[in-house]
């Protein structure tokens, strides 16, 4: 069965305080998303269509999410038990006291790229001096403002800095000319940039991957103290275990997996073409990965964020933030 949870029905929950996990049998777990119901997800929807999770004798709720729902809040409220999120705002919140910890690493590669008009005569970073550019925040800001600190180039305005113009989650500011270059994620958004009819021979693009400065998206995050009860722990075994056979399984499928995904957005908002060129860019970034963090990715995404010059996204090394147990039992 499909399970869903509006919006006012998650929010009446977290605001009685009744957490999930204490109203709810062992075999409950809800997954609160980064986004809204689109193919950056299939694994988890492939896994719930396919019977995934009931084999692994779980009762999963796929929570979406959208530019009103912050997953760390969600998860801090006991509105999920565990959540998907980018590392920079994972390792943020956790700085600030919310003790989330990577449980599981679907995404290997990061799809995240600055796509800009050729014609500015922007050929590299140094190039962004004097120009506007747009960056989504809500925690998204951090790899940006780590890689410019890195380069050197300030952030405020003026001729020898970037003005950076809050982008919200659409292209229009890149069609609109309101901004030289415009954050886009490989398996959306630059996609609609081609879909406005703009030949990719007009743009220039800086994937994060390629310049040294990508950070880990896309992981699978709980509460610390949750991981200090045993059956806990053997729920997330078996729910990382049938969400990476999702995964998999929407790799080799994608056709099949973007139709999962349409099958479960009520909205009605993604279109099957969209879906499935999102699904065949999605793969791209979770091949290569079974589910485990690699501690080398981990690190070079903590050096990225240290590297904020006198703002940096985290301020110390992270301790604790990881944990391969549960990856450990779950590739088993």
């Amino acid at each position: 069965m499909k399970s869903f949870l509006s919006a006012a029905a998650l929010a009446s929950l977290t605001m009685t305080g009744t957490a999930w996990g204490e109203s709810h049998m062992d075999n409950k777990v809800a997954l609160q998303l980064k986004w809204v119901t689109q193919a950056q997800f299939a694994g988890y929807y492939v896994a719930q269509d396919k019977g995934f999770y009931d084999e692994a004798g779980l009762d999963v709720t796929i929570l979406p999410g959208g530019p009103d729902v912050a997953p760390a809040q969600v998860l801090a409220g006991g509105g999920a038990d565990v959540m998907v999120d980018w590392m920079p705002s994972a390792l943020s919140v956790r700085e600030k006291g919310l003790p989330v910890v990577n449980i599981a690493q679907p995404y290997k590669t990061s799809g995240l790229m600055l796509v800009c008009w050729k014609d500015t005569g922007i050929t590299g970073p140094e190039d962004f001096r004097g120009k506007t550019i747009g960056v989504w925040f809500f925690g998204n800001e951090y790899p940006f403002l780590s890689w410019m600190s890195q380069a050197g180039i300030p952030t405020e305005g003026g001729d020898d800095g970037i003005t950076v113009l809050k982008q919200g989650f659409n292209v229009d500011p890149l069609i609109q000319r309101q901004a030289d270059c415009i954050s886009t994620m490989t398996y959306n958004e630059f996609g609609q940039v081609l879909d406005a009819g703009i030949g990719e021979e007009e743009l220039v693009t800086f994937k994060y991957e390629d310049q040294g400065v990508a950070t880990l998206e896309d992981g699978l995050y709980v509460l610390e103290e949750k991981l200090e009860d045993p059956a806990f722990k053997e729920k997330m075994v078996k729910f990382v275990a049938a969400s990476m056979q999702g995964w998999k399984y929407a790799e080799e499928n994608p056709d099949e997996a973007a139709e999962i995904v349409l099958d479960y957005d009520e909205t009605g908002a993604q279109t099957e073409a969209h879906q499935e060129y999102m699904m065949g860019e999605v793969a791209k970034l979770t091949a290569g990965s079974n589910g485990a963090l690699d501690p080398g990715d981990y690190e070079r995404t903590v050096e990225t964020l240290l590297a904020g010059g006198s703002d940096p996204v985290i301020t110390k090394q992270p301790e604790g933030a990881y944990t391969l147990e549960i990856t450990d039992e779950a590739l088993k």
